[in-house]
């Protein structure tokens, strides 16, 4: 069963709380969810494996440690999810940018696909699935499918705030999917939005309330 991480640090919880709050506006809530991404993407990344090096310091000949060349994708979920990509590209430059279009039927709360593109070496990439929200836990199962389907095998997902539900829903699903949440949060309303949670996202990153 993969792993799921709350990232409790203060920096980022203190974040977290203004993008709650309800009279932070569209300009500061875009800035205040890529400030979080770029704080979660730091933790997201610690396992990523290293290799020595030798270089010369002024000093001396040294061996040191260097990224061993894990290639990195991040993959947000549209459209809510392009919020957290250039944060996250703030300390992992080189990683590129895949996209997954899926949207919400508030009828059935089922997802519905509508735009995948990719890069083509998926397969050999680590990939960071974002969303701000897990809320049922559609979305985030549905663009893994879609992932998987297309030869990825190595997946995290990350996001902004998790409901118990959608932790349950995605690691029924992709049990080897790890998950990293700063916050986990009470439960979900009838609407399938999380509660207290921060609205929708997609609404509050691009104004369009």
């Amino acid at each position: 069963m993969g792993t799921v991480q709350v990232m409790n640090h203060p920096l980022i919880q203190h974040k977290l709380t203004i993008i709650r709050d309800k009279s932070t506006g569209t300009k500061y809530f875009r800035e205040v969810v890529n400030e979080i991404a770029r704080l979660m993407a730091y933790e997201v990344s610690r396992d990523m494996p290293v290799e020595d090096v030798e270089i010369e310091t002024p000093l001396i000949k040294s061996v040191q440690k260097q990224l061993s060349g894990k290639k990195v994708a991040i993959i947000p979920i549209l459209r809510a999810g392009l919020g957290m990509v250039d944060g996250m590209l703030d300390l992992i430059p080189a990683a590129k940018v895949g996209h997954i279009g899926m949207y919400r039927d508030h009828e059935t709360m089922e997802p519905v696909e509508y735009f995948v593109k990719l890069p083509s070496d998926i397969s050999e990439r680590q990939l960071l699935v974002v969303d701000p929200m897990l809320a049922t836990g559609g979305s985030a199962v549905a663009a893994i499918d879609a992932l998987k389907k297309r030869g990825a095998h190595s997946i995290k997902f990350v996001c902004l705030v998790a409901a118990p539900e959608g932790i349950k829903f995605l690691q029924e699903a992709h049990p080897d999917v790890d998950i990293y949440t700063a916050a986990l949060d009470e439960k979900l309303n009838e609407k399938g939005y999380i509660l207290p949670g921060l609205g929708d996202a997609g609404d509050r990153l691009f104004g369009t309330l």
